[in-house]
């Protein structure tokens, strides 16, 4: 007990399912290793809290009500701060409560997290470019697009730390708000798999993520429709909260296509042993947005992890990765017909080339350094609290 009482108290935000947010996971990992954590935000406890404050997950975390709109239209940004009724929320469950160090998951998060750290160090993970995470959305660009850039302007320079995705990003950051994050990406940890085999008249190919209008399933799914026999496509969708009627869509594409399987989702712990039975990854999202242009995401690391190739849309970020480790091919762009073209063109000799070549990158390709990154920053902090 006397050893637990020195343990900083840690406060993590994240308006999101934390149980099946993997860079809120992975983050968490780290966190319980160095204090005990109390998470908030929506869904049930994850592995790695002491303690779960549950935000009812049909709360927007948006001023999404009349009154939060209006505020958001008159740029009263002040008093929208708390206008989100998961935000409103969660700060009712905190009332009254202190601790040594809090992490906020993304801008929505910061207003929170530094009311209640009440002068505590504030660890700001940006995830991505937090103005523009949405600005095809054209309510986005007209009234929560400025109220991200007011948000950001007045809480990063307060934060004792910024972390973000990816060097492109930070620098967006820098260049817009005079402050310099740190790189943590969404790599996942290190798995001791090897590369299963790759069929002489097969080619396996996988997509795991949410099933989310926006993430261009649908080119994946027409991509394969219009391939030969040797390919199958296996999708592992996470249902948006829209009441299924999108995975509803997705089925009416695939149609009586019996080479395109939809699975339910998997945990993200299982995610590399269930992937590591196909061949080769696949993603490609339309540069809409600059966190569509500047993607890093997780799923690239999973199928390094997972040990199959990846076949992206191309991405600045993506492209530098891919190449470097030569871990696979890269489409020209987000269309169907470049996927399609790109997948067409894909033998099984090479197949197996870039997953031997994935499987030779896994460790440093891993979550160890970015794990690293955070311990270093949220230790020190601690350390110095003390």
């Amino acid at each position: 007990m006397a050893n637990d009482a020195r343990r900083g108290r840690i406060l993590c935000v994240s308006f999101s399912d934390i149980s099946s947010d993997a860079r809120v996971l992975r983050q968490l990992d780290v966190l319980a290793e160095l204090g005990e954590v109390t998470t908030i935000g929506f869904g049930d406890k994850p592995p790695a809290a002491a303690e779960h404050l549950a935000v009812d997950s049909a709360l927007p975390s948006l001023p999404q009500t009349p009154l939060g709109v209006a505020k958001l239209a008159l740029h009263r940004w002040e008093s929208a701060e708390f206008a989100a009724p998961a935000v409103s929320a969660a700060r009712d469950l905190l009332r009254g409560r202190r601790f040594d160090l809090v992490v906020a998951n993304e801008a929505r998060a910061m207003a929170l997290a530094h009311e209640v750290a009440q002068g505590a160090p504030v660890v700001a993970d940006m995830h991505e470019w937090a103005p523009e995470e949405r600005s095809h959305v054209r309510s986005w660009r007209l009234l929560v697009k400025p109220f991200m850039v007011h948000q950001c302007a007045k809480y990063l320079p307060k934060m004792t730390a910024v972390t973000t995705v990816n060097g492109s990003i930070a620098e967006l950051y820098e260049r817009e708000f005079g402050i310099r994050p740190d790189i943590v990406r969404n790599a996942a940890p290190f798995r001791d798999l090897a590369p299963t085999e790759v069929r002489e008249d097969r080619i396996r190919l996988v997509h795991s993520g949410g099933a989310v209008p926006g993430r261009n399933l649908e080119a994946l799914i027409t991509a394969v429709r219009g391939l030969d026999e040797r390919f199958t496509l296996d999708l592992y969708l996470v249902p948006g909260r829209d009441g299924g009627r999108y995975l509803d869509q997705l089925t009416g594409l695939i149609g009586g296509d019996t080479r395109i399987t939809l699975h339910p989702p998997v945990p993200s712990r299982q995610l590399p042993d269930t992937l590591n039975q196909y061949d080769a990854g696949i993603y490609s999202l339309p540069p809409l947005t600059p966190n569509h242009l500047f993607m890093l995401p997780n799923k690239i690391f999973d199928f390094v992890q997972a040990r199959i190739a990846v076949v992206f849309g191309s991405a600045p970020e993506t492209d530098r990765l891919i190449s470097e480790h030569s871990l696979g091919v890269i489409a020209p762009d987000a269309t169907a017909e470049a996927m399609r073209a790109t997948l067409a063109a894909l033998t099984v000799e090479q197949v197996r080339e870039y997953k031997a070549n994935v499987h030779r990158a896994a460790k440093a390709l891993s979550s160890d350094e970015d794990a690293a990154t955070l311990r270093r920053i949220v230790g020190g902090l601690l350390a110095g609290a003390r």
